[in-house]
């Protein structure tokens, strides 16, 4: 079946609270969620408790409010993920600890030689490194649209901006990342 379809089938069962529908929504997007969450923390523990944190929170969400608002299930995950590290953050009053050693990466293709893997290991090393001196907003809406696949409207969805924003700044996130990686 078709992610779109299945998505919109997904949310229509919310919308009338099914909870068996928010069981499926769980398997189909805990990924997804768990990846954003353990991009912008970089700690394995903290992004789990974290993204069952954003689950709870988005049942307890569907069930005391209407989720009509929202163009998309996967714009309502990621705005309450969003949320959920913003709070995080303003608890623990600190910055994110920025290391490259606590992202693990594994590179899976067996059709590729041992020197292939080791360049694409530095290359992903790299990239990580290179984000994470970029300005926080051009990270997130890196991760947002490159790592975990969002559409730019859904982004602007998440983010709370036009369209047109969300293009602009991630063309301009691209290009400060360019700069660092030269």
């Amino acid at each position: 079946m078709n992610s779109g379809i299945k998505e919109k089938i997904l949310f229509r069962k919310l919308e009338k609270k099914d909870k068996d529908a928010f069981v499926k929504a769980y398997d189909y997007y805990f990924d997804d969620i768990y990846r954003f969450v353990y991009f912008k923390v970089g700690k394995k523990e903290t992004a789990e408790d974290l993204t069952s944190s954003v689950f709870l929170k988005t049942w307890d969400f569907i069930l005391n409010n209407s989720i009509s608002d929202y163009k998309t299930l996967r714009a309502l995950f990621y705005k309450i993920a969003r949320n959920t590290i913003i709070d995080y953050y303003r608890k623990k009053s600190t910055q994110m600890e920025e290391s490259i050693d606590t992202y693990n990466f594994d590179i899976k293709d067996e059709g590729q030689d041992l020197e292939t893997k080791i360049d694409l290991k530095m290359d992903y090393t790299q990239v990580i490194e290179k984000i994470g001196e970029l300005k926080d907003e051009y990270r997130e809406i890196l991760i947002l649209r490159f790592v975990n696949e969002l559409s730019v409207s859904e982004i602007a969805d998440i983010l709370e901006k036009e369209t047109g924003n969300v293009r602009v700044t991630i063309h301009r996130a691209l290009n400060a990342l360019k700069d660092l990686m030269k």
